[in-house]
């Protein structure tokens, strides 16, 4: 987590005066442990919050503008709350401020200005939830502020809306919900359509999660993620003279599939269809071996998730099928698995503690001779969900 002496220094520095009437909030980055591409087939995820995340350092002001730093770019500005609208230009303040919309538009928005620091430690772009944290910050923060009473899926689905519309980002609401509702060493098995949720004990003992950026700018996800849904229904399609009323992949088990699969007439659609019931009875599985606290089976999964990923679904790639071959060869890895879309972003491994720094040297070599890229790797365990922080002392 960020050091919160030194964000009062910056707080001080872009906005003035003295320490004084300062609160501090703080909401996780998030990773999906298994259950990928299951979330539109009417399937379970299964993520967990981060313990790094996004920090916001606030202080009540006497107006109606919100004063807007950050210390991660260098853009500032400040928004009137009576006429907040999406300009492109504000680039990553379009976030808080629909959010600030969002509140205004259910009666909840905040009475006065605020000067507002936000400080993430979740790198942009790679699929960790870097916008889902800053925009249930904000929710969070301004709610409490309000003297509101926060309901956690209330607070996720109010996020997500700020990102659809004011954003016109369609995002799922997976990444709002796990920053949300994040708890320490627990992570989340969630039915994305229905909310039907329940926390998992992640007893990591002596292992950690590890993190890794593969630096690969994802330019295939949006075309390919609209070509597997159309594959994804079409399945559903060749299915229902089987299953009638079938309107979602996931209604089915993996048995009902084996047995009229022959039913789909392209290969390639049934090797869809094929991942996502697969997919969606090993989220349940690893539910079942972590209750039993057997990481070695988890990791099993992990890996068996990426091979269908690669093999059945297709949207691994040349970066994140290195990376998992580069970190399955280390000692001390249980299991390891691209994670989100696809086509770049991350990989997660499960790691033994005394294994990260062999893994790191050993996985960058590999990555790096064989793709042309330098990784970045984050070494974490599962945290807490968003809320206050107590000043730094």
């Amino acid at each position: 987590m960020a050091d919160l002496l030194q964000l009062n220094q910056q707080f001080l520095q872009a906005f003035g005066e003295n320490g004084q009437n300062i609160q501090y909030y703080y909401a996780p980055g998030r990773v999906n442990l298994i259950g990928e591409h299951t979330d539109y087939n009417g399937g379970y995820v299964f993520p967990a919050a981060l313990t790094f995340g996004t920090t916001l350092l606030l202080r009540p002001r006497g107006d109606r503008v919100l004063r807007m730093a950050s210390a991660n770019f260098p853009l500032t500005g400040e928004i009137d709350l009576d006429s907040i609208a999406y300009r492109e230009e504000d680039d990553w303040m379009n976030y808080p401020k629909g959010v600030v919309k969002e509140l205004q538009n259910r009666g909840k928005g905040p009475a006065h200005g605020y000067d507002m620091l936000y400080s993430g430690e979740i790198p942009n772009g790679a699929g960790l939830s870097s916008s889902a944290s800053i925009e249930v910050l904000t929710a969070y923060a301004l709610l409490a502020e309000g003297g509101h009473g926060i309901d956690r899926t209330e607070l996720a689905l109010l996020a997500q809306k700020s990102e659809n519309e004011f954003n016109g980002v369609q995002c799922g609401i997976m990444d709002q919900f796990a920053v949300a509702n994040g708890r320490e060493n627990e992570a989340i098995l969630l039915m994305c359509d229905t909310l039907e949720h329940r926390h998992v004990p992640f007893d990591s003992g002596d292992c950690v999660l590890v993190i890794g950026n593969t630096n690969k700018r994802r330019g295939l996800v949006d075309s390919k993620y609209n070509e597997r849904r159309a594959e994804c229904d079409q399945a559903v399609h060749d299915l229902r003279s089987a299953f009638p009323d079938l309107t979602l992949l996931g209604q089915l088990t993996p048995e009902q599939l084996e047995q009229e699969s022959g039913r789909i007439a392209s290969d390639t659609v049934r090797k869809r269809a094929k991942h996502v019931v697969e997919e969606i009875a090993r989220v349940l599985e690893s539910v079942r071996v972590l209750e039993k606290g057997d990481l070695n089976a988890f990791g099993a999964l992990m890996n068996a998730s990426h091979d269908s990923l690669r093999d059945l679904y297709e949207v691994t790639g040349l970066e994140l099928d290195a990376m998992v071959e580069a970190a399955r060869m280390v000692p001390g890895v249980l299991g390891s698995r691209m994670t989100g879309a696809g086509f770049g972003g991350c990989t997660v491994s499960l790691v033994r503690k005394d294994s990260v720094d062999g893994f790191k040297a050993a996985v960058a070599d590999s990555y790096t001779k064989k793709t042309g890229l330098i990784p970045d790797f984050y070494v974490c365990s599962i945290g807490g969900g968003a809320g206050r922080l107590d000043a730094p002392v």
